[in-house]
C-alpha cells in the first residue's frame, strides 16, 4: 500500500509551488483535495489524490518576480558575511537595466523574500538568480536539477606547455570531489587561454578545485548561461526582471 505524503511536501514534488508557500496556502483554504478544501497543516494526500489550487493562490504566484544579475566580484550571493555586500543590495530602481523588456514596475516589496537561486562565489561574476518563487528554486537549486549552467574560465596552466588531451578529458569526466564522483562535464577550449564548462551540478568552488586537479590555475570566472536563460548584454553591476516567455 502506497504511503501517504505530507500535504506540502506533494505539492512541492508537483511544482506548484514551494512548501513554505503550501503551509500558507493550506492556512488560508486555498488548497482542494479531491475538491474538498483542506485548511488543516499537516494534513496527508495519498500520491493519486488530485491536488488543486484555488484562484487566489494563483494571483498570489503571479506576483512572483525572479530577478537576473550580472553580479561583479566582491559580492556574496547570499547574506552578508565577511563585510562583504549580498547582490541582493544592487537590485534598485538606478541599477536595473535600461534595456530591460519587462513591463514589471518595481517595488520594494519585491525584495522580501527574494533569494538566490545558486550560488556564484564572491571572486566570480556573471548571471546570478534571484527568485521569491519556489518552484523556480527547486528547479534550479533542487536535489534532482538537471539544468545546465554554462561558464567562460580563464586561466593559467602551471607546467611548460599546454594542457595536455587527457587532463581535458578528465575535466570532462573522472574527477571527484569530497570522495564522489563528479557528474560528466562539457569542458572544451573556448580560446588560447580561456575554456567553457558546463555543468549540471554545483559544488562548493567545483570548477576552480577540478583545475586545481589538473594543474590549471583560474584568473577568472563568469556564469554566461543558466538552462535556456543567457547573461546576454546585461551589464556587469546592473539586473533585469526574469521576463514571462522565458524559462530555464
Amino acid at each position: 500500500m502506497t504511503e501517504p505524503l505530507r500535504l506540502s511536501k506533494r505539492m512541492s514534488e508537483l511544482g506548484l509551488c514551494s512548501r513554505r508557500e503550501a503551509d500558507d496556502w493550506i492556512a488560508k483554504g486555498w488548497v482542494r483535495v479531491d475538491g474538498a478544501v483542506i485548511s488543516e497543516l499537516g494534513s496527508k494526500v495519498l500520491p493519486h489524490q488530485k491536488i488543486t489550487i484555488e484562484r487566489q493562490a494563483q494571483a498570489q504566484q503571479a506576483r512572483l518576480v525572479s530577478v537576473l544579475i550580472n553580479k561583479p566580484m566582491a559580492y556574496v550571493s547570499g547574506q552578508a558575511e565577511d563585510g562583504y555586500k549580498p547582490a541582493v543590495v544592487l537590485v534598485r530602481p538606478e541599477n536595473r537595466w535600461a534595456e530591460d523588456k519587462s513591463a514589471v514596475q518595481f517595488s520594494a516589496a519585491q525584495l522580501r523574500s527574494l533569494v538566490p537561486a545558486g550560488r556564484l562565489d564572491i571572486d566570480s561574476t556573471g548571471l546570478l538568480v534571484l527568485t521569491q518563487d519556489g518552484r523556480i528554486a527547486k528547479k534550479l537549486i533542487g536535489e534532482d536539477t538537471s539544468v545546465e549552467k554554462e561558464y567562460l574560465v580563464r586561466v593559467r596552466y602551471s607546467k611548460p606547455g599546454r594542457l595536455p588531451e587527457v587532463d581535458l578529458k578528465r575535466l570532462n569526466h573522472g574527477l571527484s570531489l569530497d570522495g564522489k564522483a563528479l557528474l560528466p562535464a562539457k569542458v572544451r577550449w573556448q580560446n588560447e587561454d580561456q575554456l567553457c564548462f558546463i555543468l549540471r551540478e554545483g559544488k562548493k568552488r567545483q570548477i576552480r578545485r577540478m583545475c586545481e586537479m589538473v594543474g590549471l590555475q583560474v584568473l577568472g570566472l563568469k556564469r554566461v548561461r543558466i538552462g535556456q536563460v543567457k547573461l546576454g548584454n546585461l551589464p556587469v553591476g546592473q539586473w533585469r526582471y526574469l521576463g514571462a516567455d522565458e524559462g530555464f
